[in-house]
């Protein structure tokens, strides 16, 4: 089965002339060694499908590395920035409001892109302005959107965002687009991409029937897939669990979905196991101010501290930063601890500026903090 590797190289991997994959990789993570056990001849080759050019929106591009594809949400953010959060039955005034891309399949996909890897995001969007917006800074990214649908039949989906002056944040979702109107077997077009593709990331803010078929073609081509657990609030069904490698959530989302406290990180490791148990293998877990830390049924965790912001505006797209600059490291090769790493001064850099995606960091900035003193 195909996928990837960790290395304890700290050079980029490639891909020769004949897209043969370096290694292949599935569940067991060997954290004394960071790699990941492969399970399969590291020759295999797997080519990518020939594409075409879609005139409404994009050239897909020819690469020899395979896509990072996040299957997911994308809505429009309307910020508001407060003092505080208004008491129940209570009106207050805002500073300032505006509406920018985001949702966190966009968001993720943006970044990726952003971090100069080839990028497709498959979601949906209404026929509005908003949905411009969206397809807008998507493009503008380098994301490609061949398997971004426009639908007649609802709207672009939308966020409140409620930003207080310490830069932390509340939301509201409104689904929409994200959560109606799929089709019920996804299209053999885009579930081509996702079986070609290198990684695939997925969340919870479109419907779990989705990412199953989604998680369930993946796994058939020996893909990754990375779940990150943000989005609704209910139990994540068993048939999506056993069939992603990884489960991301923050500390909060780990509380909700095993009942447990996640206060230290004690309670933290408690709650993961209960994740295995369930049958999430690896658990990567994003804890704020408190850093990260891998997981893996049978190991010892590997943690990452935060590495810490000059200033902090906005944690909004923080974690999503964290999971897509992670996914990036993966696919490209890097050890653990440097996947890890890379990802931690993503977020860094992300919280730094007002917004999701306009904070979303360039390759060459997070070296650029990688390198610093």
């Amino acid at each position: 089965m195909r996928g990837i590797t960790y290395s304890t190289s700290q050079n980029w991997i490639t891909n020769d002339n004949n897209r043969t994959q370096q290694q292949s990789t599935k569940k067991a993570l060997n954290t004394n060694t960071n790699y990941l056990n492969t399970t399969k001849s590291a020759t295999k080759t797997k080519q990518c499908p020939p594409f075409s050019i879609n005139s409404s929106k994009t050239l897909t591009p020819k690469t020899d590395n395979p896509p990072l594809v996040v299957v997911g949400s994308a809505n429009a953010d309307i910020y508001v920035e407060i003092d505080r959060l208004p008491k129940e039955g209570e009106t207050i005034s805002a500073k300032t409001g505006q509406t920018l891309a985001g949702g966190k399949g966009a968001n993720q996909a943006v970044c990726s892109g952003k971090l100069s890897y080839p990028t497709y995001f498959l979601g949906q969007v209404g026929e509005d302005a908003h949905g411009n917006l969206i397809t807008e800074a998507l493009r503008d990214s380098g994301v490609y959107i061949d398997h971004l649908n426009t639908v007649s039949s609802a709207p672009t989906g939308h966020a409140v965002v409620m930003l207080q002056a310490d830069g932390q944040n509340s939301i509201i979702i409104v689904g929409g687009a994200n959560m109606s109107c799929w089709p019920h077997t996804l299209p053999n077009q885009d579930l081509d991409i996702i079986k070609n593709a290198g990684i695939v990331l997925l969340q919870r803010e479109i419907p779990d029937s989705v990412n199953i078929q989604v998680a369930k073609a993946a796994r058939s081509a020996g893909v990754p897939v990375i779940l990150d657990t943000g989005g609704m609030e209910g139990p994540i069904p068993v048939e999506l669990l056993t069939h992603v490698d990884i489960l991301s959530p923050n500390e909060t989302e780990l509380a909700r979905l095993t009942g447990m406290s996640t206060e230290s990180f004690e309670q933290i490791s408690q709650a993961v196991a209960k994740c295995h148990e369930l049958g999430a293998k690896q658990v990567l877990v994003k804890l704020g101010t408190k850093g990260s830390a891998l997981f893996v049924e049978g190991e010892e965790p590997i943690e990452q501290p935060m590495i810490a912001a000059k200033k902090v505006l906005d944690t909004t797209g923080a974690g999503d930063t964290f999971t897509a600059a992670f996914s990036v490291a993966l696919v490209e090769g890097k050890s653990v601890r440097e996947c890890l790493r890379f990802a931690a001064a993503a977020a860094s850099l992300c919280v730094q500026v007002k917004g999701a995606i306009p904070s979303m960091p360039d390759r060459e900035a997070v070296f650029n903090l990688l390198q610093s003193p």
